[in-house]
């Protein structure tokens, strides 16, 4: 049986198949006549619930970073928001019911009441509310956690995961994750792409398939259980070609990125949080071309403090250890809405209020973030470079807040170091006034998907015009030839950290145009360095 999903991480898994056993609660209304002892019975296990959680913290701090971790103290919080407490409280005393009942019945509400509202971040704070209520159950009830139930790494199918059953996994028992529900950015993704193991989500199994073999093609995005003795023998095979080039590509680690003919180029990595940081240093890059910041604001309620940033940027620049690290500042709107930000719906949100736009408008956003960079900068190599320009008077405009930034600095006695400044060249007019922005700034880098999209006026988010996207276009390569030689001649140095970057199939032209700096994802770093040091410009 084949069933196709959706990949969320590429790969191959063979095994036995387990079906997460999710702790049963099971809860029955019951009149009790001591409300005093039932109120106090909630608030004990409300205050185990918030020990438990301290100590979940804890561990995903160690397993998947602090970003990832976060989720635990949101929960923690959740625990002390008074709607969802006096909603509880008020149950057991009007309707003399037992915790349990208060519990289940509340979560039930609030959980709809998130899932019905319009805003996605709003939405996924269901399954946060469900996730607390069981948590205060089983306490309740004195029920453990579920689990997988294998001495043998398993293929995992479950519905969905939530944080706190991901966290509580042996990681050493999963050899892939397969969920029916979730999305690409869901805390199962992110799980299966720091441990570099494949996931499939929107995967409708059979019940039945718990303990058949399977097989979890993370390439084409499908699943095969029960698979002929061909069909097994066939993966085996691919997934040892797939181990040997993994371990082919290892010994590339501590190499040059030098071509044949001796030309030299740096090559960085693109990361989304905190914790990407440990596969950046796996995998050997040289730095971190493109740190997206938005992840601070994208998974919090509200706007990030100051503290809360410099926290992040200190960990990344400590953690890369003098290495560069290239963070860009605030990149939303278009498809990365925050609620809390309260943006206009737009009708062509691509070209509309978004990323440095909003910041210029918003000084004090805009202040915060910068302050807590420059603070952090004291503790590492960091650069940093501002998305969605289009002219010169906007690099003016921002190269004005960092000196009130760093007055302000001054002022307090707070250190920092001179930070190199850069600009995405991501629109056609950056493109076509990149002689006059280079004598600006210390650097480009070439956001490639959105430079596709604007130059092509086509909508990188339509499937329906998947077939005529062409990163390859013509007029695509002669704008880069175009920044790379405008920047030379400015004194900038230029990379690219478009998904272009990790196209190995244009490594050699990147190289013979004379771009300084490649960025893409972690796990194409020795691709693309294997196919640097197998490259001859001069032919």
């Amino acid at each position: 049986m084949v069933i196709q999903g959706k990949s969320v991480f590429s790969g191959i898994a063979i095994g036995r198949l387990s079906v997460y056993n999710k702790a049963e609660n099971v809860v029955k209304r019951v009149k009790i006549t001591d409300i005093d002892r039932e109120i106090r019975r909630f608030e004990e296990a409300r205050e185990e619930g918030k020990k438990q959680l301290a100590g979940l913290y804890e561990k995903a701090l160690k397993e998947v970073g602090e970003v990832n971790a976060a989720i635990f103290e949101v929960h923690q919080m959740m625990l002390d928001d008074l709607d969802y407490v006096e909603s509880i409280q008020n149950m057991i005393k009007s309707q003399e019911v037992n915790a349990e009942f208060a519990v289940a019945n509340t979560g039930d509400n609030f959980s709809e009441m998130f899932a019905s509202m319009d805003d996605n971040y709003m939405k996924e704070r269901a399954a946060d509310v469900k996730d607390i209520s069981n948590r205060l159950i089983m306490i309740l009830q004195g029920n453990g956690a579920g689990g997988i139930r294998s001495d043998e790494p398993v293929i995992l199918l479950a519905d969905d995961l939530a944080p706190s059953e991901t966290v509580q996994l042996d990681k050493s028992k999963v050899l892939s994750f397969v969920t029916k529900h979730g999305s690409t950015n869901s805390h199962t993704a992110i799980l299966a792409r720091t441990m570099n193991i494949p996931a499939l989500i929107g995967v409708d199994y059979p019940d039945d398939a718990d303990g058949k073999m399977g097989i979890v093609d993370g390439y084409e995005g499908k699943i095969i259980i029960d698979p002929e003795v061909s069909v097994l023998e066939d993966y085996k095979a691919k997934k040892e070609q797939e181990d040997e080039k993994k371990r082919l590509l290892q010994e590339l680690k501590g190499k040059e990125n030098v071509t044949l003919d001796g030309k030299k180029i740096n090559l960085y990595a693109n990361i989304g949080s905190v914790s990407d940081v440990a596969s950046v240093l796996a995998n050997d890059a040289g730095g971190i071309g493109l740190f997206r910041s938005e992840f601070l604001y994208l998974e919090s309620e509200t706007y990030p403090t100051e503290e809360e940033q410099f926290k992040a940027y200190r960990t990344v620049a400590e953690n890369m250890a003098g290495k560069k690290v290239i963070i860009r500042t605030l990149d939303i709107g278009a498809d990365k809405q925050v609620g809390y930000f309260n943006l206009d719906k737009e009708e062509n949100p691509a070209m509309g209020y978004r990323a440095i736009r909003i910041c210029l408008d918003r000084k004090d956003i805009f202040k915060t973030q910068l302050r807590a960079l420059y603070r952090a900068s004291y503790y590492g190599t960091i650069s940093i470079m501002f998305p969605m320009i289009i002219s010169v008077q906007e690099v003016k405009q921002i190269k004005q807040i960092i000196s009130e930034v760093k007055a302000e600095l001054d002022e307090a006695n707070v250190p920092y170091k001179d930070v190199e400044i850069g600009i995405m060249i991501e629109t056609p007019a950056a493109v076509m006034m990149s002689e006059e922005l280079a004598k600006e700034v210390d650097f480009f880098s070439i956001g490639t998907n959105d430079l596709t999209q604007y130059t092509l006026a086509i909508d990188r988010q339509n499937p329906k015009l998947d077939n005529i996207y062409d990163s390859h276009h013509p007029a695509i390569l002669k704008m880069l030839q175009m920044v790379v030689d405008n920047g030379h001649k400015g004194g900038c140095w230029v990379g690219i950290c478009g998904e272009l970057g990790a196209d190995t199939t244009l490594t050699e032209t990147f190289l013979k145009m004379g771009f300084d700096e490649l960025s893409v994802s972690p796990s194409m770093i020795l691709r693309v360095r294997d196919r640097i040091r197998n490259t001859d410009t001069t032919k």
